[in-house]
């Protein structure tokens, strides 16, 4: 019975501490990510040390698009022109980002965000996170 009483006061004061995510933090999607780790739905964590593509987003309102990139030691980007758009909702405590492709529609929450990283939960319960790209410096 303790055990349950603790459970749920420490369930309560982390999801009370939590920060709120606002619409005018939305726009600090817009730029290049990398995944930096995952959260599987069981627990397991995977990190990820080197990324050969990157995502890049960009977000007009509350529509935008997602990219993969291929950032090339030049400083340049390969990419295709494929994208996923998205469209993100505000529903509750939540945004959801809703994306639409010819093959496929999926949501996520975003559960996080900052200058330098955020944080989606897709349908499957699998977290993402991300950091902001920084590119390959190299000088002669």
């Amino acid at each position: 019975m303790i055990k349950s009483i603790s459970a749920i006061v420490f369930l309560f004061l982390i999801t009370s501490c939590s920060e709120k995510i606002t619409e005018a933090q939305l726009s600090g999607l817009n730029g290049y990510w990398e995944i930096e780790k995952v959260t599987l739905s069981d627990g397991q964590k995977k990190e990820y040390k080197v990324n050969e593509t990157i995502d890049y987003i960009q977000l007009d309102g509350l529509k935008g698009f997602r990219k993969k990139m291929k950032p090339n030691f030049s400083g340049t980007y390969t990419t295709s022109d494929d994208a996923e758009t998205f469209t993100i909702f505000h529903t509750g405590d939540s945004y959801l980002l809703t994306y639409k492709t010819a093959i496929s529609e999926w949501t996520e929450t975003l559960k996080s965000i900052s200058k330098d990283q955020f944080s989606v939960t897709s349908e499957d319960n699998i977290t993402y996170f991300y950091k902001r790209y920084e590119p390959i410096n190299i000088s002669k």
